[in-house]
This record gives structure tokens, C-alpha cells and sequence, in this order.
């Protein structure tokens, strides 16, 4: 196939991926009862998507019914087999619909083929596979225990599904981190509840066809679209008949969302905001660091939860770093997904880019000095109402300014000298938030040193975005609550009861 035949190919499918979305509730698409919709526009061109029916109490109640009563159907009757065999027969048939999930979410997104089809879908696909492997070979614990009259009792562990689990996931990498809850949730013999993000809401209604293709039981996993207080997501968080809550987002809807959970006494999981560091020391591998630190500042249009905004450098290479890093995203190509030549999308609203922009000229107000970027990029007529902006490099701002302690979730960094270790650890730490660092260094002994005092819940050292899906993941401080991930989302997803067999 020629790659002018694919690009095509790849434009029809953007096409046909045009579609009104719908809830799916108890294995049924439905547009509900409110009389609500709300317009899906590409963040690309502005154009019409198509609809997207607001959930109401009434949608919300309907598909946690089905998903309470699910769990003493025919799902809560399946052996851990027969439960993660149809879950590798999910992400099977994900990966069959290759092309179809990939439009959808780029169409929903604006962000380039070449990023969605390496990270968002095969994760997105993977999630399911993993943690069905993951819940078919993990053991709990067994004790022999000797009782005071000379016999014994053995004492053993069970996990046990939590229940029904509310899935509130972001727009970001929308079907990546949306099965990264519901892929051990269901795995673990849960039930799900998915309140997509209001500007995403493709894949996770396809999702739906999938789940009816393999033979998913009805009521497993369903979809309730809608917004945050008043709407779908607040309804979600309050319905009793919810056992726990699983979200990515900001700081402060986490805060609103635990208040939620705590009527009931039900558990959360939450990834929230970061305003992540990277600290380049001057014996590193230049170009490594450069390229590196060009993905974590810029890639999906810095909208990564795991991105980096403050870049701190080691003063004798300085100039150097700031020179390239320039280079490097005056070559980063704004355009339509489907093009080869696109390594840059959109952000994705026009309500997102007002928030970015106003960030860029806060920045100039606080004293930045402005290094590339810092408005909107010319663009073909015909994209020219996307939300799209310049990839931006600043420095020269005091350490106390909003600019550099509030996230701004865009293609921007901050870039500020130090000169000892102790100072750029110190700098990387100051702030209330504790995600993701990253750290380039070539000596061996500093990685682990400065790694180890990093208050993050992920650090990388001379990479970025190298994830192991078995190890734990979360934020510290005010970047979330638990982790998840491997064993440690059987944690969050199942209860952990005790047998105890006198002998």
C-alpha cells in the first residue's frame, strides 16, 4: 500500500468515524430520557462530530441497576477463567477494529496518527490482556496457625470482587486510561460504570459493540455520558449502590469527587494534577536528554498527566539545552492527524486553548523571558478555527510566580538554570504536587541518589514514558490517592477476606 493510498484510507476512516454518540447501558445503546445533547466539534477544524446525549439520574440509576444486578448474574457466576478469556477476546477484538478505534479517537482528540496508533490503542488493548494475566497468576496468602489446645487451624486469604466500580476517566488519552480501570475491574469480577470525558466520548461507546461482539454479559460494563456537578459524573458519585470511585483529572474535582465517596464510605482511586520536573545535569547524554525532555514537554500537545512543564539544567550546559530545545519545537509540524508529517495536534477545545493562551500571557506579565512560541500558529484556512497553539519555551521566571507553580496541561516549559545537586532536587520538590520526574545523568550513583529523593510517585532516570504495566503507578501529595497497576490494582479492585479452617 502506498502511502499516499494510506493517508486516504486514513481520511475515510476520520469520516466514517463521524457518528452521534449514545449510552450503553445494560448491553443497549440508548439516547435516554433528559432531552439533553450537548455538540461533539473536532478540535482540528471546529467541525461537527456529531451529538452527545446527557445522562441524567435516571440514565445514572439505570446503568448502576444493571451493573449491581450483573454481579449476581451470569458474571458473578463465571470462574476467573471464563472471566479473563473473554477479556483477551476484548482486547482482541480492539485490536480487529485497529483502524476503527483509531479514527475515533483521533477524530475526537485532533491528535496525530503516529502517537495514537503506538501508545493509545494497543495500551488501550493491552490493559485487558495484562491484567487477565495478571489476576490468573496471583497468589494471596496462606498461614499454618497452632491453636492453644494442640490442634491447628490454616488460615488463607480470598479476593473478592469490590463491587460496582464508578470510572470517571480524562480526554487526554482517553481509551488508554479509560481501560486502565475498567481492564482490572472486570478482570477482577467487578462491574463498571463509565462516565467518559464530555469531549471524548467516541471510543468508549464503541466499546460498547465490542463488549456485545465477545460476548460480555449484559450490565458489565456500561457508558453514561454527561458532565460533572449536576450531571452524569455527580449523580455517579452519589449513587449508593456504587463501591468505589476510580479517577483521572484535576486536583480539584478530585477533592469535590471524594467528598462524594465519603456518604457511604467508599474508596477512591485518583491520578490527579502535576506540575512535573526534569532535572538535566551536566554529564548527561545531551542528545538524549533533548530528545527526551522534547517528548515530555510537547508530546499529545502537552496534554500528559506525566509531562514535564519545569525543566531545571545544570548551568555549564544551560545555553546549549535552551538552544536545542528551541530547535526542537520550532520543527514540531502542526496538521491534520492523518498526514504523515504531523507530530503536532490540537488541544482539545476551544474552551482548553482560552485556558492555555491565558497562561502564555500570564507568563510575559510575571517576567518570562520568551524563548519560542507563546500565541497560535498560522494554519490552512481550513484548520484555521482548530484549537491550536505554539509549542512555547520560557525562562527567567522567579520560582514563586502562578506560571511556575500551576499546571497548564499544554505544549509549554519553563527552563531555569541551577548549580548543585542539592539545589535542583530542592527546586524540583517545591511544589505541592508529586507525579512524575524525570532525571539525566549519566553517572549511575547520582540516578539512584537523586531518584530516591524525588517526593514523585514515578521517576525515570535518562528516560521518559517507559512504563512496566506491573509496577506501581500513582501520585503522591496532592497528585493522587493509591496506586494502581499490576498487583497493586488488585488492591483497589477486590476485598481481601481471610478463611480461617480449624483442623
Amino acid at each position: 500500500m502506498t502511502v499516499q493510498t494510506l493517508h486516504k484510507k486514513h481520511r475515510v476512516g476520520v469520516e466514517t468515524a463521524r457518528r452521534d454518540a449514545a449510552h450503553f447501558i445494560d448491553g443497549n445503546f440508548t439516547r435516554g430520557s433528559t432531552g439533553k445533547s450537548w455538540e461533539n466539534r473536532s478540535p482540528i477544524d471546529n467541525s461537527l462530530i456529531g451529538r452527545v446525549p446527557e445522562g441524567g439520574q435516571a440514565e445514572v440509576d439505570a446503568a448502576v441497576q444493571a451493573a449491581h444486578a450483573a454481579l449476581e448474574g451470569p458474571w458473578g457466576k463465571m470462574s476467573a477463567t471464563e472471566r479473563t478469556d473473554l477479556l483477551a477476546a476484548v482486547a482482541d477484538e480492539i485490536n480487529a477494529r485497529f483502524d476503527e478505534f483509531l479514527a475515533a479517537e483521533c477524530l475526537d482528540t485532533g491528535k496525530p496518527y503516529g502517537l495514537a496508533s503506538h501508545i493509545d490503542i494497543p495500551r488501550g488493548a493491552a490493559n485487558f490482556k495484562m491484567f487477565a494475566d495478571t489476576v490468573k497468576n496471583v497468589s494471596t496468602e496462606t498461614f499454618i496457625l497452632d491453636t492453644p489446645d494442640g490442634k491447628s487451624a490454616v488460615n488463607y486469604g480470598l479476593r473478592r470482587p469490590k463491587g460496582v466500580i464508578a470510572v470517571i476517566s480524562p480526554w487526554n488519552l482517553p481509551l488508554l486510561l479509560m481501560t486502565w480501570k475498567v481492564g482490572p475491574a472486570l478482570a477482577c469480577g467487578n462491574t463498571v460504570v463509565v462516565k467518559p470525558s464530555e469531549e471524548t466520548p467516541l471510543t468508549a461507546t464503541l466499546l460498547g459493540e465490542v463488549m456485545n461482539k465477545v460476548g460480555v454479559p449484559k450490565g458489565v460494563y456500561n457508558v453514561v455520558h454527561g458532565f460533572g456537578p449536576q450531571s452524569a459524573g455527580e449523580f455517579l458519585t452519589q449513587h449508593p449502590l456504587v463501591n468505589g470511585v476510580t479517577f483521572t483529572g484535576e486536583t480539584r474535582t478530585g477533592e469535590a469527587i471524594m467528598r462524594q465517596a465519603a456518604l457511604g464510605v467508599r474508596q477512591v482511586s485518583f491520578e490527579l494534577g502535576g506540575k512535573n520536573p526534569a532535572i538535566v545535569f551536566a554529564d548527561c547524554d545531551l542528545d538524549k536528554a533533548i530528545e527526551g525532555t522534547m517528548r515530555s514537554a510537547f508530546a499529545n500537545c502537552g496534554q500528559v498527566c506525566l509531562g514535564t512543564e519545569r525543566i531545571y539544567v545544570e548551568r555549564p550546559i544551560f545555553d546549549a539545552f535552551v538552544a536545542r530545545l528551541k530547535a526542537g519545537a520550532e520543527s514540531l509540524k502542526p496538521g491534520r492527524p492523518e498526514d504523515a508529517a504531523t507530530n503536532l495536534g490540537p488541544l482539545i477545545s476551544q474552551e482548553h486553548r482560552s485556558k492555555v493562551l491565558s497562561y502564555y500571557q500570564l507568563a510575559l506579565k510575571e517576567g518570562a523571558t520568551l524563548i519560542t512560541g507563546g500565541g497560535v500558529p498560522e494554519m490552512p484556512q481550513e484548520l484555521s478555527q482548530g484549537a491550536w497553539v505554539q509549542p512555547t519555551i520560557w525562562t527567567g521566571l522567579r520560582d514563586d510566580t502562578r506560571t511556575i507553580n500551576e499546571e497548564i496541561f499544554g505544549p509549554c516549559c519553563h527552563i531555569r538554570p541551577f548549580d548543585t545537586e542539592d539545589e535542583a532536587v530542592r527546586l524540583a520538590n517545591s511544589t505541592p504536587y508529586g507525579l512524575a520526574a524525570a532525571v539525566w545523568t549519566e553517572n549511575l550513583s547520582r540516578g539512584h541518589r537523586v531518584a530516591a529523593r524525588m517526593d514523585v510517585g514515578i521517576c525515570w532516570v535518562n528516560s521518559w514514558f517507559l512504563r512496566d504495566l506491573r509496577t506501581a503507578f500513582g501520585g503522591s501529595k496532592q497528585s493522587g490517592i493509591g496506586r494502581e497497576g499490576g498487583l497493586h490494582s488488585l488492591e483497589f479492585y477486590t476485598e481481601l477476606s481471610n478463611v480461617c479452617i480449624k483442623l
